[in-house]
């Protein structure tokens, strides 16, 4: 099939600790403002962490109305509202296209949790036999994509990823390779997460994953600085619509971008550590930029996956080291993650929403609270300051425990 089909994004939609509107998202975004805060979706007096980047005044009832709220859960409701505004954004008119080649494909790491937890509840305490019907449709990680179809009657390609931190990432790439090989017309893809739960904040910080700052939970995520220790836990979604060139254009669509590569691997190495060498994000990073057909030098900034990790941060470097070479040190890369927290099965989404923005309005988003760069931690990270500059390419990384590695590259749309 090869590269027969330019693939364009048209939409964007998010749910953000930082806002929902794309106007809201990326002024935040821009001004360096932290979306961290304390939690207040339920009481985290014995949790050894009680901040993240939660997705704040959120009243389901109000958006879907009583009922149908009922039968959503957190992550499918973030997942339907994204999808909403992004068709809005597009200006896509479904019932004008053939309904079996417009498809979703939304990622989660997790899915349905608090569902979950809230049944398992029911299950100790009150017996099988109160378990809620809608139990199982709700924590299925396919519950947005699933939903998201049926809002619109889609019936083209609709599947859910799930690697993890990469999901979103993922979903895009592989949305983005069924419209060029002719699968699909038209793609909602990206990924949705609501996991900051009990169960969700207890277990990552289990395993000591996440920073301990709670007396200052702003300053918390600080992704590539040395005194980062561990990431801050956000929820959300982002959502993107795809479509085939000819298809966007014979609708007369604005085009906000091109998506040109996907490189994806696995590190083959430890179920929640990175390769040190960065050998399997790098895999991608090449991957990427050979899918694209262009050389490392037309590469102008990276949305790295920057989880503010002492691991991570590290191999990312490394990695981006070896596959930009010279011009590594030209890069200019930052880490969103460190105003919105890690969306985990969502930061893919999210962060290549920012990615288009940034390419769009030639102002880079910075890393903030990036003070003493961390030994190896060398490149220029854009700390704490948005920088105007335009890019003609810009990559996105997102690496999943699990050792999944995704990398997405977009440029400017040109005739």
């Amino acid at each position: 099939m090869g590269h027969s089909r330019r693939v364009v994004i048209t939409g964007m939609g998010v749910v953000t600790a930082l806002g929902e509107s794309l106007d809201a998202f990326w002024g935040a975004l821009c001004a360096g403002r932290s979306g961290v805060g304390p939690l207040t979706l339920f009481d985290t007096t014995d949790f050894k962490v009680h901040f993240g980047g939660q997705v704040r005044d959120w009243d389901a009832a109000a958006r879907f109305g009583v009922k149908e709220a009922r039968h959503l859960d957190r992550f499918a409701q973030f997942a339907l509202v994204a999808a909403e505004a992004a068709v809005a954004d597009s200006g896509i008119d479904f019932a004008r296209l053939p309904a079996d080649q417009c498809g979703v494909f939304i990622g989660s790491g997790i899915g349905g949790l608090s569902e979950f937890e809230a049944q398992h509840s029911t299950l100790v305490h009150k017996g099988p036999s109160r378990i809620s019907p809608f139990t199982i449709p709700k924590l299925m990680v396919n519950a947005g994509s699933g939903q998201v179809s049926i809002r619109w009657g889609l019936q083209g390609p609709c599947s859910a990823v799930a690697t993890a931190c990469a999901s979103a990432a993922n979903a895009i790439g592989d949305a983005y390779k069924l419209i060029q090989s002719g699968h699909a017309d038209v793609m909602i893809t990206g990924g949705s997460e609501a996991a900051i739960t009990h169960m969700g904040l207890g277990g990552f910080a289990a395993m000591r994953a996440l920073s301990t700052r709670n007396d200052d939970p702003q300053r918390a995520s600080r992704p590539f600085d040395r005194d980062r220790d561990g990431f801050v836990m956000g929820e959300g979604a982002g959502i993107l619509v795809l479509e085939a060139e000819e298809v966007a254009r014979a609708r007369g669509a604005r085009i906000l971008a091109e998506l040109k590569g996907y490189g994806m691997s696995a590190d083959g190495w430890h179920i929640t550590a990175p390769d040190e060498e960065g050998r399997g994000a790098a895999r991608a990073m090449k991957r990427c930029l050979a899918d694209a057909q262009l050389p490392p030098e037309a590469v102008g900034y990276i949305n790295a996956h920057g989880t503010s990790t002492p691991l991570g941060d590290l191999a990312e470097t490394v990695a981006m080291k070896c596959v930009f070479g010279d011009h590594a040190r030209k890069l200019m890369v930052s880490s969103t993650k460190s105003q919105l927290g890690h969306l985990l099965g969502a930061s893919g989404g999210v962060e290549l929403v920012a990615s288009v923005l940034a390419l769009r309005t030639g102002v880079l988003p910075p890393t903030i609270n990036l003070e003493q760069p961390s030994e190896g931690c060398d490149l220029d990270y854009i700390p704490n300051v948005a920088r105007e500059a335009r890019v003609d390419h810009v990559m996105s990384n997102s690496f999943g425990f699990g050792g999944h590695n995704a990398s997405l590259l977009i440029g400017k749309y040109v005739d």
